[in-house]
């Protein structure tokens, strides 16, 4: 039903870094290169960074919060590994998170520009 999503950032080389390393786990990967915006994705661009340079940091309790699907729980870790290493902040570790479902399996990162991004898999 999405096509796509877009963040905003404040620098697109940082950025474009922090995601190449993040998302790899969940097999995206960078499609497309623009002055100003770069996008991932499996088969087609769906993930895109936009270059904002003037934009304030997200306060701690606010931001975009994206959920992404992994493909098994070893991803879903290998994303918020990916993510602390790279300078993202954890907003809740990898782990079954029973308060949203059976079998829900997540974890929470911040962006170095405060937006939340969730990888999130489902254990039978």
């Amino acid at each position: 039903m999405i096509d796509h999503v877009s963040i905003a950032v404040r620098d697109l080389a940082r950025a474009t870094a922090f995601y190449e390393a993040v998302l790899a786990p969940l097999g995206y990967a960078r499609l497309e290169m623009r002055p100003a915006t770069v996008a991932f994705g499996k088969r087609y661009s769906e993930f895109w960074l936009n270059l904002r340079p003037g934009m304030q940091a997200h306060p701690d309790n606010s931001g975009m919060h994206i959920a992404l699907r992994a493909a098994n729980i070893a991803a879903v870790d290998a994303f918020h590994a990916a993510a602390l290493a790279q300078g993202g902040a954890s907003d809740g570790p990898p782990g079954l998170r029973p308060q949203h479902g059976d079998g829900y399996y997540a974890a929470f990162i911040r962006d170095p520009d405060g937006n939340r991004i969730e990888a999130v898999t489902f254990v039978k």
